[in-house]
């Protein structure tokens, strides 16, 4: 992992790298990356491998086309975001800690295989050289995910707002995580609050309204999740 801040090429993105020389190696021509949908720069360091590895695909040679694709922040991974919210139906929690908050745009598993599947299944020339996201526009809060759940339980479910270092102190203990792990989540808020996660590329919405469809809310995988 990429976790103590990994020098280049000591994260992640080696496994990455290994991937794209191997793909060149046998000779393909078009190389499609789906990275996430933060910032470039970001705060998240979820995201540094992410950079790194768009970096290197902007510097392959001329004859091998690159395509990345930022994918949004899936529905189905609202628990993590949400102070580890894992237990789902089964969590006690009345208060949930998190390092920060802001506006953030999901996406539904679903929604992200049609869109992709769409651009691969497209002339290759069309999306090659581009980095774009694909993301559902509308946002939605971490207070807003504790209201629904609140709805969905039948309790109140309240949001508690701490420092990085509270909340990092605070599942370690609670939770007996791995300080680096956390410590290298914690990031994550800090670019939630700055921002980042709140997506304005029309694209993914352009391909599901040419195919007829709507966006999945993130309201409702959260009530098929906490059934």
């Amino acid at each position: 992992m990429d976790y103590n801040d990994a020098p280049l090429w000591k994260g992640r993105e080696a496994h990455h790298r290994a991937a794209i020389d191997a793909a060149i190696q046998v000779g393909v021509k078009h190389i499609y990356y789906t990275s996430l949908a933060f910032g470039n720069p970001s705060k998240a360091a979820v995201m540094r491998a992410h950079i790194r590895t768009e970096d290197y695909l902007k510097e392959l040679p001329v004859h091998v086309k690159w395509t990345v694709i930022r994918e949004g922040l899936y529905n189905e991974s609202w628990p993590l975001y949400f102070g580890y919210y894992f237990g789902l139906k089964s969590e006690s929690r009345k208060e949930v800690v998190v390092a920060g908050d802001g506006p953030l745009s999901w996406t539904a598993i679903v929604d992200m295989a049609f869109g992709t599947a769409k651009i691969l299944s497209s002339p290759s020339d069309q999306w090659a050289s581009k980095t774009f996201y694909l993301s559902q526009n509308r946002t939605r809060s971490l207070g807003e995910i504790a209201q629904y759940v609140s709805r969905v339980r039948g309790e109140k479910v309240e949001l508690k707002i701490v420092s990085r270092k509270d909340f990092e102190d605070h599942y370690i203990k609670t939770n007996g995580m791995e300080r680096p792990a956390v410590e290298w989540w914690s990031s994550t808020f800090d670019a939630v609050k700055d921002g980042e996660c709140e997506i304005k590329d029309t694209t993914l919405e352009d391909i599901l309204k040419e195919a007829g469809r709507e966006p999945k809310p993130l309201e409702e995988t959260i009530e098929e999740m906490m059934k």
